[in-house]
This record gives C-alpha cells, structure tokens and sequence, in this order.
C-alpha cells in the first residue's frame, strides 16, 4: 500500500495534470451544455492537450471518460446528450487521469448559475468535510480518524454521509487497498504510514443517508429525492503530514499539501 519516492513523483505529476482538467472546466460556461458535451471536452482536453488516458473509460466495462452526478445523484451519474445543464443545478464532476502508469482520481462540484442557498450550503459544507477529512492525515493516525473528521463536521452542518461507498487506494490500478470510509470511531482502523496513496470523497445528503442505484446499473441516487453533493482528492501521507496530489490552483490546503512538501467493517463499494 506504499509507494516509493519516484513512484510518489509520478503519481504528482498525473495529479499535475488532473488538477489542470479543473482549472480548464472552471473556464467554461457550463451553463446550457449536455454532460455529453462536456465528457468529450474533456477527453479531448486529457487526450490532446496533456497526453494522457483517461483512466475512467473503458474500465468495469464503462463508456465514458467521467461521472456526471446532477443534483439527486449521489455518483456514477452517466453523461447524456440529453442531460442539460440548467440554472439553479448542482453537478459533480468526476475525472481520472493515467500518465507513465499511475492513476489520479478528483472531483468538484459545480454550481451552476444562480443556486439556491440551500444547495449552496451543501455544496460548502461537502467542501469543508473533505478538507476535514484530509488534515486528519498523518504517519501514525488511523483510517478511523478520517472518516470521524468527516461525519462529525457533516452532523455538525446538518447532513447525512452515504456509507454505501468509499474512499480508495490508488496507484497503478485505479482501485487499491485500503478503503477509506467517510465515517467511523476516532483512534481505530488502519495505521497511516509513509507513503500511502488514497483518495478521500466524502458524499454529503441534504436528507436521509440511503441511496439506490437506478435500472442503468451505474447512478446512484438519494432515496427521498434530495441533493447530494462530492469532493474528492487524492493524497499522499508524508514525513510530516500529507500532501494532496490533485490540489488545485484556486485551493488553500494544510501547509504540508504543498508541492515538494514532503477491524472488521460491513463492506461497501470504492468510489
């Protein structure tokens, strides 16, 4: 579950590059466009600007280079010609990027044109339980100590954490031990050590925490109808702390995020 310091640096640089896939997605005016749309921009983007693979595509037999997940939908939302992005939605983006064999994994969501303020707050407070969850990090913390971060801080704003699916391992394959869950005890789970790679996606409700996935065998949806929203980074543990590979420009993360910075669970599905 460790990687070594030159596999840390390859695995920065598809961070690099999946981070810039955001700042490029921060420009455009989403507004109007099919998720469709936007799924090939961004193919096109990954392919040809960056001369990488989009990680996503083709892996579990899926056909696209993103998740697409709107207002409702938890994750694994599919892009859809006929899916329109209008004013007042909330949508997240889900991308994953391989160069020289290493996989990274991010996502943000979106709001888009004039969002009610109730879909605002669930947006902000999703965004501030990831970084909850991401300052936990640390040679000698515990899984357990993440995912606490996470539902103490989410209880505190009102909402729910789906539990259904979890934070994951990466590397060279897209998924790799452990699971990082978004909720749990402070002080159990497994002992963080130098040189871990995972991501953290915590997936806030406004409502009930149950989900259901739809006749299309990939999106989940929140049962009682209700908004979700997702963060998602991957991290390294380092020396001294943690460093978010996939940190973007427009991000302020704990000091040691920096560039150059150096027990028995019910089972649920990676991310």
């Amino acid at each position: 579950m460790t990687k070594t310091p030159a596999e840390l640096e390859l695995m920065a640089e598809s961070g690099r590059l999946l981070a810039s896939v955001f700042t490029w997605l921060d420009t455009l005016p989403l507004a109007g466009m099919s998720t469709l749309e936007i799924n090939d921009r961004v193919e096109a983007f990954i392919v040809n600007q960056l001369g990488a693979r989009p990680a996503s595509k083709g892996q579990y037999g899926y056909g696209f280079v993103l998740n697409s997940s709107r207002n409702h939908v938890v994750c694994h939302g599919v892009p859809s010609a006929d899916e329109i992005l209008a004013d007042g939605d909330i949508v997240n983006l889900d991308i994953t990027l391989e160069k020289n064999g290493f996989i990274a994994d991010s996502s943000k969501t979106y709001l888009i044109g004039a969002v009610t303020p109730a879909a605002r707050r669930l947006v902000g407070a999703t965004r501030e339980a990831l970084w909850k969850g991401i300052r936990a990090v640390r040679p000698g913390a515990r899984l357990g100590d993440i995912g606490h971060a996470i539902e103490r801080h989410a209880k505190q704003k009102g909402y729910s954490v789906v539990r259904d699916y979890c934070g994951h391992g990466i590397g060279r394959e897209m998924h790799e031990p452990p699971q990082v869950l978004h909720f749990g005890k402070a002080g159990t789970g497994l002992t963080l050590r130098e040189g871990m790679v995972f991501t953290i996606e915590p997936m806030l409700n406004q409502g009930v925490r149950s989900v259901r996935t739809e006749d299309d065998g990939w999106t989940v949806v929140t049962t009682d109808g209700k908004l979700s929203a997702q963060f998602e980074h991957t991290v390294a543990v380092t020396r001294d702390g943690v460093r978010v590979l996939t940190l973007r420009p427009d991000e302020t993360g704990p000091a040691a995020s920096r560039p150059g910075r150096s027990s028995t669970r019910r089972p649920v599905s990676p991310a």
